[in-house]
C-alpha cells in the first residue's frame, strides 16, 4: 500500500511557538483610518458629540503651558456571536504628558471587584430579580473637570479660523489620567443625591433600601449592572439615569465586560468562550491538539538549566490576557499563577508549559463557572502546598467561597514567608482565607444578606485546625507572625468555623499543585460547567 510518508505527500508538522501573534484589524493612526467610510463616519460622530458637550474651548497658546497632544483611538465592538456591532472611534489625550501638580493631581477611582459581581448575579438569581445591564456612552465628558489641561486640536478637525489654537478642556477626556476618577464622582453623587449610598465593601456598588425597596448598581468604568426587587422603582431610575446621561440600555444581562452570560434553566454560566479562542488564535494554537489538564504533574517549570525564551514580550502578552480569563476559569488559576512569576525572565521550559497550558485552553474554551438558584449560605476551602517552590521553598496558598452552590472567589498565591512545617503552611493559608471570608461577608450584609452563623471554612490539616482554636505548640510556633493569629480572632468572634475535611474532597487542592488527571478532572467538574447546549 502507498502511503503517504512512501509518496512524500505526508502534511508537515506545525510547530507551535508562540510566534504567530494576528495583527488587530482596527487602524492605528489618522491617516489609515480616514482611508475607510467606516472609521470616518465614527470620527465625525464622536467629534460631533465632544462638540455637542461642549468638551473645550480654544485659546491661543503660550510657552507656559503644558499641551498635551490628541491620537484617535479605533476600536471594532462585536456581538456576543462575534458579529461586528459597531465602529467606535475615540479622541483621546495624550496624559502621558501630564504633570503632577500642574494638569492633575488625584487619580484613583474605583472599579468593581469580580467577587462583587458574581454576589450580585447570584443574589439577584436567589430573588428572582430582573438585571439590567447599561452603557454610557462618553461616560468621561459627563466628568467636570477641577484642574487646568491644554491640548492639541484633533488630528484632520482642526478649527479652520484658528488652526494653531490648542483646547482648554473643560471636561474629563479620554486618556488624563483624573478622567475616571471624575467620572466616578459624578456618577456616585448623582446616585447618592438620588437615595443611593455608597457600599463599604466594595465603593463600585451602590446600594438603595427604602422600606421594602431594595435596588443595588454595581459601576465599572462607563458598564453598570442594574437589578432590583422593584420593578416600579427599577424604571424610575432608569429614566433618571437616561435624563442625565447619554445611556444606553443594553437589556438583560448578556456580555459584561467581555464576560458572555449562557442561560440555563437554574440560572447562568459565565465563560469567555469566544476570548479564550481569540487568545489561541493569537497565539496560532489553533489546530493544535488539546490535552486533558493545564500543567504536568510530572515536570517543573522552575529550572534554570533550560536556555531563555527568545520572545519574552510575547509571552507576557499572552499570560496577561490569560489572567483575564481566570475570572471564569478556576481550572487554569495555578497554571497561569505558575506561569506568572516567569514573566520576567521567561525560559523555554516556561514556553513550553505556556503552549501545554494553551492547548488544555483549545479543548476546553466553552468552560465557565456556573451561578445557579440556590440558598446564600457562604462556605470555604483552603490548602497549601508546603514548600512546592524548589527555589526559594516558599508554600503555595489556595482557597474558593461558595455562596450557596456557586463559586464566588478563589485564589492561589506564593505565601510571602518560608513555613517551617506543612502545619504553617496550612495556617497562613487559613489567616489568608480569614480576611477574604470577613470581607465577603460584609459584602452579603450591603446586599442585606447577613450570615447568621458563622462561616464554615474547610481545611484537611487537622494540626492547622488545632493551632487555629487553641493556642498550642508554642515552642515551634512562636515565631509566627501575630497577623496570622487573625484567623484565632475570627473563631472566637463566630465570624468563621474552621472544620476538617478529608483530602479527597478538598476542593482547593486544586489551586495549589498541579494534579493528575483523574484527580483534576473531578475537582474541574465541581467547580466549571460547560457553556454549550
Amino acid at each position: 500500500m502507498l502511503t503517504r510518508l512512501k509518496a512524500g505527500t505526508s502534511k508537515p508538522k506545525k510547530i507551535f511557538d508562540l510566534t504567530h501573534i494576528i495583527q488587530p484589524s482596527e487602524p492605528k493612526t489618522y491617516n489609515q483610518a480616514s482611508k475607510s467610510a467606516h472609521w470616518r463616519n465614527a470620527m465625525s460622530q464622536e467629534f460631533q458629540a465632544l462638540q455637542t458637550q461642549g468638551t473645550w474651548d480654544l485659546v491661543q497658546p503660550n510657552s507656559t503651558m503644558n499641551i498635551l497632544g490628541s491620537k484617535w483611538t479605533f476600536r471594532t465592538k462585536y456581538n456576543s456571536d462575534g458579529s461586528v456591532a459597531r465602529y467606535k472611534a475615540r479622541l483621546v489625550a495624550q496624559g502621558f504628558n501630564q504633570e503632577q501638580g500642574i494638569d492633575y493631581n488625584e487619580t484613583f477611582s474605583p472599579v468593581a471587584k469580580t467577587p462583587t459581581i458574581r454576589v450580585l448575579i447570584h443574589i439577584a438569581l436567589h430573588h428572582n430579580w430582573p438585571i439590567h445591564q447599561l452603557d454610557v456612552s462618553n461616560a468621561f465628558l459627563h466628568g467636570k473637570l477641577s484642574d487646568t489641561v491644554y491640548m492639541s486640536q484633533p488630528p484632520g478637525f482642526q478649527d479652520s479660523t484658528h488652526p494653531d489654537y490648542v483646547c482648554k478642556l473643560k471636561k474629563a477626556l479620554y486618556g488624563l489620567k483624573q478622567s475616571p476618577r471624575e467620572w466616578y464622582a459624578t456618577l456616585s453623587n448623582h446616585l447618592t443625591d438620588y437615595g443611593f449610598h455608597i457600599s463599604a465593601s466594595d465603593p463600585s456598588l451602590l446600594k438603595f433600601h427604602s422600606g421594602t425597596t431594595r435596588m443595588y448598581t454595581l459601576v465599572y468604568v462607563d458598564d453598570i449592572l442594574l437589578t432590583g426587587n422593584s420593578p416600579t422603582e427599577t424604571h424610575k431610575l432608569l429614566s433618571n439615569l437616561h435624563a442625565s446621561f447619554q445611556m444606553r440600555n443594553l437589556g438583560s444581562l448578556s456580555q459584561f465586560l467581555g464576560i458572555q452570560t449562557t442561560k440555563t434553566k437554574n440560572g447562568f454560566i459565565l465563560h469567555q468562550q469566544a476570548y479564550a479562542k481569540s487568545i489561541i488564535q493569537r497565539a496560532g494554537m489553533d489546530t493544535a491538539k488539546p490535552v486533558a489538564t493545564p500543567i504536568s504533574c510530572k515536570t517543573t517549570i522552575t529550572s534554570k538549566s533550560h536556555a531563555p525564551y527568545d520572545q519574552p514580550q510575547l509571552y507576557r502578552q499572552i499570560i496577561g490576557a490569560l489572567q483575564y480569563l481566570t475570572l471564569t476559569r478556576p481550572d487554569i488559576q495555578f497554571a497561569v499563577q505558575q506561569l506568572c512569576q516567569h514573566m520576567q525572565n521567561p525560559l523555554n521550559i516556561h514556553q513550553e508549559a505556556l503552549k501545554r497550558l494553551l492547548r488544555y485552553i483549545q479543548g476546553s474554551s466553552a468552560l465557565g463557572i456556573p451561578l445557579y438558584r440556590s440558598n446564600l449560605t457562604l462556605t470555604g476551602y483552603v490548602d497549601a502546598d508546603w514548600a512546592s517552590n524548589n527555589q526559594d521553598r516558599k508554600s503555595i496558598s489556595g482557597y474558593c467561597n461558595f455562596l450557596g452552590t456557586s463559586i464566588i472567589s478563589w485564589q492561589a498565591k506564593k505565601q510571602n514567608t518560608i513555613a517551617r512545617s506543612s502545619t504553617e503552611a496550612e495556617y497562613r493559608a487559613l489567616a489568608t482565607e480569614s480576611t477574604e471570608i470577613l470581607w465577603l461577608r460584609q459584602l452579603l450584609e450591603d446586599f442585606h444578606t447577613p450570615q447568621p452563623a458563622p462561616t464554615t471554612v474547610f481545611c484537611d490539616n487537622t494540626s492547622a485546625i488545632a493551632l487555629a482554636k487553641n493556642p498550642i505548640f508554642h515552642a515551634r510556633t512562636k515565631h509566627i507572625k501575630v497577623d496570622c493569629h487573625f484567623i484565632r480572632d475570627c473563631i472566637k468572634k463566630n465570624k468563621v468555623s474552621v472544620h476538617h475535611i478529608c483530602t479527597e474532597d478538598q476542593l482547593a487542592d486544586l489551586f495549589t499543585k498541579a494534579l493528575p488527571n483523574h484527580r483534576f478532572q473531578l475537582l474541574s467538574s465541581k467547580l466549571t460547567a460547560t457553556s454549550l447546549a
